[in-house]
């Protein structure tokens, strides 16, 4: 079943329609990924290259390929630092931050992967307690 949609950085100059069904989803622990979103883990998606149509801002994303890596990529908007859709580095692929979707993908996470590679704070994080907005 084909789903689309719309995707955006986070000041909203870069902003695309994506057309599913989508085929993975990886959650990826990895320490690059770690740099890479300040965070855990990266959430991605992955589907047919010709499955993006730009919108606005394609010229303000920047890509950074590491150049002692097979596969490790990253584009961002040059604005505000989001994370944007990106071709994988064989083109086999269009990667899809999940976070830069604003909608339902109707596909959820599928593995949790280079899991060893975890920070050693992620797993307490889990524990910790939960709020709805900032703790007072």
């Amino acid at each position: 079943m084909e789903i689309q949609v719309n995707g955006s950085c986070l000041c909203g100059k870069v902003s695309s329609t994506v057309t599913g069904p989508f085929q993975r989803f990886y959650q990826c622990y990895c320490d690059r990924c770690q740099k890479k979103t300040g965070s855990a883990f990266a959430s991605l998606i992955f589907t047919n290259p010709e499955s993006i149509k730009w919108h606005t801002g394609k010229e303000l994303t920047k890509r950074f390929d590491l150049p002692n890596a097979v596969r490790f990529s990253n584009c961002f908007c040059t604005e505000c630092g989001s994370q944007v859709p990106y071709l994988s580095r064989d083109g086999a692929f269009l990667v899809i931050p999940a976070g830069y979707l604003d909608g339902n993908p109707q596909i959820t996470p599928q593995a949790n992967i280079f899991w060893d590679e975890r920070p050693c704070w992620f797993d307490d994080g889990k524990k910790a307690d939960t709020f709805s907005t900032y703790p007072e």
